[in-house]
C-alpha cells in the first residue's frame, strides 16, 4: 500500500496545555514524532490521552509553545486544513457517514486531493488492505458492524494520503479477533514508513504497534520510553491499572 504514504515528517510538540474551564486536561506536554515513526500515549482513564490527540489537531483550544510538522508550523492552522498538511485523523467512536454506502465515505476523505488516476490508486490500496470494505462498497455504513466501522474510519483517513496519522482508541468496543486484525493493519503502515500517534486504553496493542510510548498521568507525561521497555515496567502498571 505504499503510494498512500509521502515523504516523511518529523512532528514537535512542545509545551502542550489544555484547560476546561477551570480543570487543567493536559499540562505542559512535550514529545516528538521522527518521520515514519509510531508513537503511543497510554493511561487511564482521564489522564488526558484524547485531550492531548485533538490538541494537536486543533479540534478544541489549546497553548502551546511549538507545534511544527517538519517546517510546517501548525499553532494557526484549523482542524479542517490539518489534511492539507499530511495529518490524517481516525476519530474515537469511527464518526462514518451512516446514510452514506462505503465507497462514498472513502471518497470524502479524499476531499483534499482532484480525482485522478492517483486518488483511484489509493482506493484501490484500501480495499487492498481492507477486502471487506470493496466487497461491501455499495453498502451503507451505517450497516456495517463496528469492526468494519473502525475499518472503514482507518480507510477513510488513508485516502488524503498522509504522512502522519493519528488515532484515537481504535480498539474501542471490538472483539479480540478484530483488534488483532486492527494491530496488524497498523504494524503494516508503519512498516511501510507512515508516522503514527496512538491514543488506547489497550497497552496490549500499543506496546506492538508502535516504537515508543509516553505514559500520562493527570494531563502531564509521567514517564517515556520505547515499548519494549515500558511493557515490562511495574510503574507502568501502577499508572496505568491504578496498582
Amino acid at each position: 500500500m505504499t503510494a498512500v504514504l509521502v515523504e516523511n515528517a518529523d512532528l514537535t510538540v512542545e509545551g502542550l496545555t489544555v484547560h476546561y474551564g477551570g480543570v487543567c486536561a493536559v499540562q505542559n506536554l512535550s514529545f516528538s514524532i521522527p518521520g515514519g515513526d509510531a508513537v503511543g500515549v497510554i493511561g487511564a482513564n482521564g489522564a488526558g490521552k484524547t485531550s492531548t490527540l485533538k490538541a494537536v489537531m486543533g479540534l478544541i483550544p489549546r497553548k502551546v509553545s511549538a507545534l511544527r510538522f517538519g517546517d510546517i508550523d501548525l499553532t494557526g492552522v484549523a482542524a479542517r486544513d490539518m489534511v492539507r498538511h499530511g495529518i490524517g485523523y481516525v476519530p474515537e467512536g469511527r464518526h462514518v457517514f451512516a446514510g452514506l454506502p462505503v465507497e462514498k465515505n472513502l471518497l470524502l476523505g479524499a476531499y483534499a486531493r482532484k480525482w485522478n488516476a492517483e486518488t483511484r490508486a489509493t482506493l484501490a490500496e484500501v480495499y487492498e488492505l481492507f477486502p471487506v470494505l470493496g466487497e461491501m462498497r455499495g453498502r451503507l455504513a451505517g450497516a456495517l458492524s463496528g469492526g468494519q466501522q473502525q475499518m472503514l474510519a482507518i480507510g477513510r483517513a488513508l485516502m488524503s494520503r498522509p504522512r502522519l496519522l493519528l488515532l484515537d482508541e481504535p480498539s474501542m468496543g471490538l472483539s479480540p479477533k478484530l483488534v488483532e486484525d486492527i494491530l496488524a493493519v497498523l504494524q503494516r503502515l508503519r512498516a511501510e514508513g507512515l508516522s503514527l500517534l496512538l491514543v488506547e486504553q489497550n497497552a496490549k496493542l500499543t506496546f506492538e504497534a508502535t516504537g515508543s510510548c509516553l505514559v500520562v498521568e493527570n494531563g502531564e507525561v509521567a514517564m517515556r520510553g520505547t515499548s519494549a521497555e515500558l511493557r515490562h515496567n511495574p510503574e507502568v502498571r501502577r499508572i496505568y491499572l491504578g496498582l
